[in-house]
């Protein structure tokens, strides 16, 4: 466990050679990659969202694409599309594929794109695989979308549906860097044309090792019932919770705490980690009622008030 916790450091510090702090975010998009998981970021524009996940994409030697989402994208621009081709004299349809086939796809704000096209990205993360027409195609593993939307602008946006973002395993909100990391930002990017070079730390058949190594990990029987109850509690306040999370989520807390261990070196899951892991998984999964919306609350007042319920 030691060794993987200093191959993590080791990622870590190399990411701070392109983005500056963002620790906590980079942290929550590893865990969710060694989940085998999909991720939502929430964040301001230009806050490194894209960045981040390039850098760590190279790092990992993951083929990296990006989707830019608009309201006039198709879903065969995201699967691909069969083009007819000529040889010999004949012709033949042959399959183009789209931007889905990477290992790391990062979605560009996600609510710009229709329904039909947003739904076009719900077979591949869950399914790992896209159809078009009558064939289905494999994608590569490890394979991961991490989704992005703007908490502003939500001018000609499509939500997304609940159902949806529920296969998300966390939404990880971006905040704007300290002050002292905007100077380093400003020195690093408004005077240098440095292109640092990065060292290749992890592979897809580390990735792979890891994804079985998470599940392996113990956790206690107190601690499993603590997720359990942290999760069955979002469905008994309805003076704050219109709508509580799924089992998905239980899982999902389950998992992302075995993967915080793992990262931190440690071969077994503690409270912290399930504390700490409470926010990134339920922030989307639950709706807050009207009365918890007029009094000013976020999803992450909430999940703090239901954390200090369960003992």
């Amino acid at each position: 466990m030691k060794t993987y916790k200093e191959t993590f450091d080791s990622l870590y510090k190399e990411i701070g050679k392109i983005v500056v702090g963002q620790k906590d975010v980079v942290e929550q998009i590893m865990i969710t990659i060694l989940c085998d998981a999909n991720a939502l970021i929430e964040g301001y524009p230009g806050l490194a969202k894209t960045l981040a996940i390039k850098t760590m994409a190279q790092m990992m030697n993951l083929k990296f694409s990006r989707i830019q989402n608009t309201p006039d994208l198709m879903p065969s621009d995201i699967t691909g599309t069969y083009i007819i081709e000529e040889t010999s004299g004949k012709r033949n349809f042959k399959f183009q594929p789209g931007p889905i086939f990477a290992n790391i796809v990062l979605a560009d704000e996600i609510n710009r794109a229709t329904p039909k096209t947003q739904s076009a990205l719900l077979e591949a993360m869950q399914e790992k695989q896209v159809t078009v027409g009558n064939t289905t195609f494999k994608l590569d593993r490890p394979f991961f979308v991490l989704a992005t939307q703007n908490p502003i602008e939500q001018e000609g946006t499509y939500p997304l549906p609940e159902a949806q973002a529920d296969r998300f395993l966390l939404k990880i909100k971006i905040g704007y860097p300290t002050y002292d990391e905007e100077i380093e930002i400003v020195n690093k990017y408004a005077f240098e044309l440095k292109d640092p070079k990065l060292s290749v730390l992890l592979d897809k058949a580390h990735l792979i090792h890891m994804h079985e190594l998470v599940r392996q990990i113990p956790i206690a029987n107190d601690l499993k019932h603590r997720i359990v109850n942290i999760v069955t509690e979002t469905r008994k306040h309805p003076n704050l919770i219109e709508y509580g999370a799924s089992p998905r989520a239980s899982i999902g807390l389950v998992l992302a705490s075995k993967a915080r261990a793992l990262l931190k070196g440690r071969n077994y899951v503690s409270k912290e980690d399930i504390d700490t892991m409470a926010y990134p998984i339920l922030r989307h999964r639950i709706i807050l009622n009207f009365e918890a919306e007029r009094k000013g609350m976020s999803t992450d007042d909430a999940i703090k008030e239901i954390i200090s319920k369960v003992k």
